[in-house]
């Protein structure tokens, strides 16, 4: 018997070091390079971001993060975020359940309209939006005259976030649903459940996790987002204003200090609810793996 018919148990130290080399070639170096990369495009800036705000003292911190036009600014945009993150998951999956489970004329031209947002610039967007849902615009003047401002204030930064955050729930559930085994449903059929039955007991479970990252998606840009925001907000002070501008203005004022401390705070927000969202949907996994058994 040949060397390299003997099994793995059976090859001598050096044969077995080999072979565990070759398992992932060029494993070190793949790793270094993620490594470096890694920190080169995000660790470093984080972590210049941490350290420019402990040039700070506690007190000039706080007071930074806490005046009264940064908090409404916080609540802004998170509020806002999470209303069109909302709004993205449940119009979104319809979106994404017709695109899916239908065929009708014109479907492809609606499957590309999905990736506007995608490739539209952010400026451009909020142009758009301005235009026609200004006092004057197509949609604004009709809207206006019954008490609905849809521009330059809370409601135009919350279009906004949803019109920029829809692909990523769409694209996210789109696959899933494709893959959906449709004996499942036809079996729940068969069994006597009602559409509402096995949409809620058997395509829902299934698709649960990816709606929940399609969401999570959504609500990370809608939290970052600059340039669609600004020129349908209005930017009111205490009204109007989101937190990306108050980081703009400061940095326009040479405070970095002070933009860093309030990123800083809106990084911690933004991890802790995502590392929610994250856990909620391997919660959601784990649920839905052990029903399945």
């Amino acid at each position: 018997m040949t060397t390299a018919t003997l099994p793995h148990a059976a090859l001598p130290e050096t044969g077995r070091r080999r072979a565990r080399r070759r398992v992932l070639p060029g494993f070190n170096i793949t790793l270094g390079f993620t490594i470096f990369y890694l920190s080169l495009i995000v660790l470093i800036p984080l972590s210049a971001l941490i350290f420019k705000t402990f040039t700070l003292t506690w007190p000039q911190f706080w007071e930074a993060v806490s005046a009264p036009r940064v908090v409404a600014s916080y609540k802004l945009t998170f509020g806002a975020s999470l209303i069109a993150a909302t709004v993205n998951a449940v119009f979104g999956l319809l979106v994404a359940w017709v695109l899916v489970r239908y065929s009708f004329p014109g479907k492809k031209i609606v499957d590309a309209l999905v990736d506007l947002p995608f490739a539209l610039p952010t400026a451009v967007a909020g142009i758009s939006l301005t235009a026609i849902l200004a006092g004057n615009g197509w949609i604004g003047q009709y809207t206006e005259p019954l008490g609905l401002q849809l521009a330059f204030n809370p409601n135009g930064v919350v279009i906004a976030l949803i019109f920029i955050g829809l692909p990523f729930v769409v694209r996210t559930v789109q696959p899933v649903l494709e893959d959906t085994e449709k004996e499942l449903e036809e079996a729940a059929t068969c069994l006597g459940a009602t559409r509402w039955q096995t949409f809620s007991r058997v395509i829902f479970p299934s698709i649960a996790p990816a709606l929940l990252t399609g969401f999570a998606m959504a609500f990370a840009r809608a939290v970052g987002e600059y340039g669609s925001v600004i020129f349908i907000a209005g930017n009111m002070p205490m009204i109007s204003e989101i937190t990306p501008l108050i980081i703009i203005s400061k940095l326009e004022q040479y405070d970095y200090a002070g933009a860093t401390a309030v990123a800083l705070v809106m990084l911690i927000f933004s991890f802790v609810l995502l590392l929610l969202i994250n856990g909620l949907q391997t919660w959601q996994r784990k649920r839905s793996g052990g029903n399945l058994q």
